[in-house]
């Protein structure tokens, strides 16, 4: 069939752009046509790029929670696990938390994918209800952990804490370890005075004399003995082993592989940290902005590394989540296993 001539039109090429000929008299019919040509070549040209954008763009990142005062930071410097998870197309992203319950907040709502906190902050998070899994285990760190009093205080012994102010951070391993000295005095939680303090804020109290004891960690313990006019009154020796537990999302440590050489490096970077006292003291007084004789004492009292969870470390966290519940400090009592990742269940499924 043949069209008469004010129907017949071709295009042409201006650059990458069609341009409609026509032949007739229907300029607007034409101009439409070249208009849909137009936006059918911008479509496919986006599409195109959409296409090789999302093959360029699997890099995938793992979000680690870390506090100053933590094992992590040590691996955080070290930089060694960018490098190893760079072959496997992940980066990795740090968050800073001032506290472990922030941070088991912002692991439980996805926000992170890992990190570390003391023995007591995710017994409160389980309690919560929130689905984080025990990844890790420290070593013991009691020996830096204890209450401080002043010098010249008249506390010369647990039984003497009685009807006193004491500063600790409300669901800490300090708090746990307040509650094991009492006991160990023979004291009840309510014979003291408890003060819910941040370390920062707890330090001030101490100084000004606004509390009569302080249950800390170190390294604020140690910059606190050696800066001003404190004694360790006890440490946790025979109260509390003061563990670090390394979690993860629910989500998160069901990739068990990446999970695995996250453990790897903390360990490398422990054996590296106790191998090299003085280039870690240098490292974590720059950081923490604690001087360096401090530093030294709070490095000196620590030894660092990681352990699977075992049953009986699994015992002794239930141990310390059956206290708080007993003590009313937790409304429900928890079964600490159920939150324990397998690896060895999820090779096996």
């Amino acid at each position: 069939m043949n069209l008469p001539n004010h129907f017949k039109f071709g295009y042409t090429m201006r650059g990458s752009v069609p341009i409609l000929k026509s032949r007739g008299i229907c300029k607007p019919f034409a101009l439409f046509t070249s208009l849909l040509l137009i936006v059918a070549m911008f479509l496919s040209a986006c599409s195109s790029n959409n296409e090789a954008e999302s093959k360029t763009t699997t890099k995938q990142s793992v979000r680690i929670g870390y506090q100053k005062n933590g094992p992590l930071i040590i691996l955080k410097n070290l930089g060694t696990l960018e490098e190893r998870l760079k072959s496997l197309d992940y980066s990795v992203e740090w968050f800073e938390f001032q506290a472990g319950p922030a941070l088991l907040e912002a692991l439980n709502a996805g926000s992170i994918d890992f990190g570390r906190t003391g023995d007591s902050p995710p017994i409160f998070a389980q309690s919560s209800g929130a689905t984080l899994k025990y990844i890790a285990v420290g070593n013991p760190k009691f020996k830096g952990s204890g209450i401080l009093v002043k010098n010249d205080s008249p506390i010369k012994t647990l039984v003497d804490l009685k009807g006193k102010t004491i500063g600790f951070a409300k669901g800490s391993s300090s708090h746990y370890l307040l509650v094991k000295a009492l006991e160990k005095a023979d004291l009840l939680y309510e014979d003291i005075t408890p003060a819910y303090l941040s370390p920062g804020d707890a330090r001030v109290a101490f100084e000004q004399g606004n509390i009569d004891a302080w249950v800390v960690w170190d390294p604020f313990t140690a910059d606190t003995e050696m800066a001003t006019d404190a004694r360790l009154l006890v440490n946790g020796e025979g109260l509390t082993s003061d563990r670090d537990y390394f979690l993860a999302s629910s989500d998160f440590a069901k990739h068990s592989d990446i999970s695995k050489i996250i453990i790897e490096e903390i360990q490398h970077s422990s054996e590296w940290a106790n191998e090299h006292p003085e280039e870690l003291t240098t490292m974590l007084s720059s950081i923490l902005g604690i001087d360096e004789s401090s530093m030294r004492l709070a490095v000196e009292r620590r030894v660092y590394g990681v352990q699977e969870i075992t049953a009986e470390i699994i015992k002794e966290q239930q141990e310390i989540a059956d206290t708080f519940y007993e003590l009313k400090i937790i409304p429900n009592k928890i079964n600490v296993e159920d939150s324990v990742y397998s690896f060895e269940k999820d090779e096996g499924n």
